[in-house]
């Protein structure tokens, strides 16, 4: 009888040794299983995504244009003598024909009127009115009443209001993009903005800069002053109803030579599209190549750096 008892406790012994490791292996794989199960839920990248727009994009640069009067006529003294009488001031608007200074002679200014009381037919005077020979504002005025003058001496000099334009200086790299009596944006500091026309091209290319002059022309009854710095707009290309992406759906290489963007195949997979871009304009690109669907979505969040069938959550859309 205990040799039976003994038999049998062996037999429970060796039950015992065989189902504890495949009880500790069968929780194991419970474990892993539900370790893998988080992996799985915890790398999936959130992400917002987008569609593709149908906008339209123009694409331009903007450089400065100082406002300037190409016709100056300057105002010079016909004698020798004495300013007696000046009437202009600086920035005051004078008409073609006015009199703008009176000048007498030195002679004048000396015998007085000595001659005429010796001889009454002689009617000398000694005094020269000085007219405007055009139309405009004083800019400059070199001498005031009182002051003595040579003959030809400068007086003032009279900017005309017809030649007033604006001079931007265009690198001459960008003069494809600029035509005669083509329109031009202007924006004046402040934000007013205003048409302008190109009216002609300057012979000359600044040495350093390369730069070309080009008179835009205005018409506008505003009062702008000399070298006022507008904001030309130059548009080198317009395109109407094209596909177009963020800017942020767009990812690159270091060398900016490919480009792609990670489109959904589902809710959860995102896969790496090659694209060509177009023009861009503001934080808008142009996309040329594949053809995207409405319905397709593109990540616009969340998408650097991501992997070729990447696991994605959408958060954001």
């Amino acid at each position: 009888m205990k040799t039976l008892n003994s038999k049998y406790t062996a037999i429970r012994q060796f039950y015992l040794i065989i189902a504890i490791p495949v009880l500790l292996y069968s929780c194991k794989g419970k474990d892993s299983g539900a370790d893998d199960e988080d992996a799985k839920v915890t790398s999936q990248t959130p992400v917002g995504v987008t569609t593709v727009n149908d906008s339209t994009l123009v694409d331009y640069i903007d450089l400065n244009a100082t406002s300037t009067t190409l016709q100056k006529n300057y105002v010079k003294s016909n004698a020798i003598g004495y300013i007696t009488q000046s009437n202009v001031q600086p920035g005051q608007n004078v008409s073609k024909g006015q009199v703008l200074f009176t000048v007498k002679t030195k002679e004048a200014q000396t015998i007085g009127n000595s001659i005429n009381v010796l001889d009454t037919s002689f009617k000398f005077s000694g005094v020269n009115k000085i007219k405007a020979s055009a139309s405009g504002y004083i800019s400059a005025l070199s001498h005031q009443t009182g002051d003595y003058v040579q003959d030809g001496e400068a007086l003032a000099v009279i900017s005309d209001r017809s030649s007033f334009v604006f001079l931007m200086q265009l690198p001459y790299e960008l003069k494809q993009y600029v035509k005669m009596g083509q329109n031009v944006d202007l924006t004046l500091p402040g934000g007013t903005k205003i048409v302008g026309t190109v009216k002609s091209f300057m012979p000359s290319v600044d040495t350093v800069a390369q730069t070309q002059g080009v008179v835009i022309g205005i018409n506008s009854s505003q009062q702008i002053p000399e070298n006022l710095v507008a904001k030309a707009r130059i548009v080198k290309s317009e395109k109407s109803h094209t596909a177009t992406l963020p800017k942020s759906a767009i990812l690159a290489n270091e060398t900016q030579t490919e480009f792609w963007v990670m489109k959904l195949l589902n809710d959860t997979t995102a896969v790496k599209v090659p694209v060509k871009e177009g023009i861009q304009s503001g934080d808008r690109v142009e996309i040329l190549s594949p053809k995207f669907s409405p319905q397709d979505k593109i990540i616009v969040t969340g998408n650097y750096g991501l992997t070729d069938t990447a696991k994605v959550k959408i958060v954001k859309q």
